[in-house]
């Protein structure tokens, strides 16, 4: 039992430790690239880095628990011989995770927009008007359960190589963050390109956190599309700040 402690207690300190620093990064490079786009926004900061932590426990416990029963007991799906599986299987698990996560995180977000359920949990991450990079890990208790969930569940049913399971814990972390600092990190030419109309970029969640309903995918706009619940893509405060200082 000890043992299961320490492991989730140092896997939320992973969790949080790993916020702060991507977070922070991106943070910093929104000072580096778009200077005053946070100014006065300080206490709304501090409240997303609060709640942020706060998630990093709930999402630490259940990796806590997966870590242990992989390293003590061989309950997960978890492999690191690259021989168990042959090569092409790295790249297909990969795939299955960010579908399996995307559709889950697509139906779970839209849940959250049902009226009740909104007022008791979601609206705390709304409450970051514009969202900043702090802003990623910023969720009610109830909301960041349903987001702790389901990579640990997955370890249990479909193998994973360690090292793809950490790309897709990168990707998940990158793809967070990078959504909401309020501008888009990736070149036009792919946002506005072929692979934009199937990729969310911040350019695309930004349209969901302007008007609230829509937008509700992570990393595919599969289920937006089909669903009927893409509103295509946001603007920025930066980009309409720099355009009114060009025509000016």
């Amino acid at each position: 039992m000890a043992a299961l402690i320490f492991s989730a207690l140092a896997m939320t300190a992973i969790v949080g430790v790993r916020y702060l620093i991507s977070s922070g990064a991106f943070a910093f490079a929104t000072k580096l690239k778009h200077p005053g786009l946070y100014r006065g926004l300080e206490p709304q900061m501090r409240r997303e880095i609060g709640w942020s932590l706060a998630s990093a426990a709930i999402y630490g416990i259940p990796a806590g628990i997966v870590a242990w029963g992989w390293q003590e007991r061989g309950w997960t799906r978890i492999y690191t011989d690259l021989s168990a599986f042959p090569l092409w299987y790295l790249p297909v698990s990969l795939l299955a995770y960010l579908l399996i996560h995307d559709t889950w995180f697509y139906w779970t977000h839209r849940w959250m927009h049902q009226p009740w359920l909104f007022r008791i949990a979601h609206a705390v991450h709304h409450e970051s008007r514009p969202p900043t990079a702090w802003a990623a890990m910023s969720f009610h208790p109830v909301e960041a359960i349903t987001g702790a969930v389901v990579i640990p569940a997955l370890v249990f049913l479909i193998p994973i190589h360690v090292a793809a399971l950490g790309l897709v814990l990168t990707i998940m972390t990158i793809m967070g963050v990078g959504n909401h600092m309020g501008w888009e990190m990736f070149p036009r030419a792919l946002v506005h390109g072929p692979a934009g109309r199937w990729l969310i970029t911040a350019t695309h969640h930004q349209q969901h956190h302007a008007a609230y309903r829509g937008n509700y995918g992570l990393y595919f706009r599969f289920w937006d599309k089909a669903c009927s619940t893409d509103l295509g893509l946001g603007r920025f405060a930066a980009a309409d700040r720099e355009r009114s200082a060009a025509d000016g």
